[in-house]
């Protein structure tokens, strides 16, 4: 009779252990909502690596601005009504860091192959490629440069941020040409006017604010076909649900239709020209 007792008062305990799991399990279902996490966090963290339009950081003030970022702190304060943060990272770390959870979401993110095997994506804000600046007094540049063929020379260097998206093109397209990796644009910039690159390789919509800023010496070089025709998205950790990606994508949809998003890339545009006046 005793052992019977015992028997049953462990197959009651049971019992009330799988009621406490049916219970609770909807609570850690929701609990694994990226947007119900940022929203009981009180804040949306914002992966941010300089690449102007895109991405600006005022270097007195450490205030981000850039199209990318005006949409990060929309979504954020408009959609998930929460405060908005912009962590600072570089174009090296930008995947790491969100997937070790430093940031919710990573801004201007071009959507390659390599890193589609590593986060999810949402629908892209807007389109990439790869264009060159240069110097138009530099003889070495050959006249009317229109493909990689004409400045794949030994002779020339091109510089690059280090583990963006045109590094990655250029690695793969240049074979004699030197390759001056560097941390940030600002870098790459000065690399260029102080005549230790003849190349400034970039994206395209990023290196016609160069052009258009000093338009007495620099020129670009759009080359076709095309260098690394891709699109610019926000990225997201891999396990992101289906229901949070949507909630995303239906905002960032709405600014392209919208034409919100052309207005922003046009007001930092002109934000970037004043400043480099």
């Amino acid at each position: 009779m005793v052992q019977l007792s015992r028997f049953t008062c462990r197959a009651f305990a049971c019992l009330a252990f799988a009621a406490l799991a049916v219970v609770h399990a909807p609570a850690r279902a929701d609990d694994t909502s990226a947007w119900q996490g940022v929203k009981k966090a009180g804040v949306l963290r914002c992966g941010a690596a300089v690449a102007p339009p895109y991405v600006m950081r005022d270097p007195k003030t450490g205030e981000y601005s850039g199209f990318f970022a005006d949409l990060c702190r929309n979504f954020g304060q408009n959609v998930l009504k929460v405060k908005v943060e912009f962590v600072d990272t570089t174009w090296d770390n930008i995947v790491a860091g969100l997937q070790s959870d430093k940031w919710d979401l990573s801004m201007a993110l071009n959507q390659t192959p390599e890193r589609e095997k590593a986060v999810s994506f949402s629908t892209p804000a807007t389109d990439y490629n790869v264009s060159f600046v240069y110097n138009k007094n530099n003889p070495k540049v050959p006249k009317g440069a229109h493909g990689i063929a004409d400045i794949d020379k030994s002779d020339l260097t091109i510089a690059v941020m280090s583990g963006t998206a045109q590094d990655k093109a250029i690695s793969a397209a240049f074979k004699q040409a030197r390759i001056m990796r560097l941390p940030g644009n600002d870098e790459t910039r000065l690399a260029l006017m102080s005549k230790r690159a003849d190349l400034l390789a970039d994206a395209n919509i990023t290196n016609m604010l160069l052009t258009e800023a000093h338009p007495d010496w620099a020129a670009a070089i759009q080359p076709t076909p095309p260098l690394a025709q891709q699109e610019v998205a926000f990225g997201l950790r891999k396990e992101t649900s289906a229901a949070d990606l949507t909630v995303l994508n239906n905002y960032v949809n709405a600014q392209v239709k919208s034409g919100a998003v052309d207005k922003l890339i046009k007001t930092s545009v002109q934000a970037m020209l004043v400043a480099n006046k």
